[in-house]
């Protein structure tokens, strides 16, 4: 049997296309980053009894042959991120690889990303950009990549942590002070929000707030 890549929503639940629930319901087995976070979605959409393991960072390398040997068994197993789409800055690349290995069939099922999300709400450029992760906690590959986006005639995206975000602003800051930034965060939910500005100016504004919530950073080139 294949194995399906469906993606879930980022923030607000709705956003969830009728194939992907049609999948779901149909699967034998659902991996999930986080099973309690997967069943907040099952739960909201009625779908019941399925058998639910976790396949992260910690456990992709032993669970994977498992896995792979049930869909050779011809079991239906669908794979979701803990938000939006798998294989995005998550372990779900891993599997898929081992699949394609395996000559297994896989079959996406789109649907919400933060990353583009993010840059078509930016008013940036979309016509060519680089799409970076979550980028390097250490500071000397930090600064290189970003002295790299800087010379960069592409949009950039990049994941940060809200814990990290100051600290990699004042150095965006200090490396490119004139360019234009859009921070969004929490995208799709409650509190959405848009922050735009040059670098300089965003660090000037948010130094001295505890900014909370999932952070996406769109660079214009």
């Amino acid at each position: 049997m294949p194995l399906y890549i469906i993606s879930t929503p980022i923030g607000n639940l709705k956003d969830i296309t009728f194939r992907a629930i049609e999948t779901l319901h149909n699967s034998d087995i659902i991996l999930a980053e986080d099973t309690r976070r997967t069943s907040i979605l099952l739960n909201h959409y009625t779908i019941k009894g399925k058998q639910m393991t976790s396949f992260n960072d910690n456990n992709k390398a032993y669970k994977s042959p498992q896995i792979i040997q049930e869909l050779l068994n011809g079991k239906n197993i669908s794979i979701v991120s803990d938000s939006g789409t798998p294989g995005i800055s998550d372990p779900g690349f891993y599997l898929v690889r081992e699949a394609v290995k395996n000559n297994i069939k896989t079959i996406p099922i789109p649907g919400p990303t933060a990353s583009i999300t993010a840059l078509i709400s930016s008013g940036f450029p979309t016509d060519s950009f680089i799409f970076y992760g979550f980028i390097s906690k250490k500071e000397k590959a930090k600064a290189d990549l970003l002295n790299e986006i800087n010379r960069s005639k592409k949009t950039a995206i990049i994941y940060e942590s809200p814990y990290r975000l100051i600290k990699t602003l004042k150095l965006i800051s200090e490396i490119m002070p004139e360019k234009k930034l859009c921070i969004a965060r929490e995208l799709t939910k409650k509190f959405e929000e848009f922050i735009r500005g040059t670098s300089k100016e965003l660090y000037a504004q948010l130094k001295d707030k505890a900014i909370k919530g999932e952070i996406t950073i769109i660079i214009n080139k």
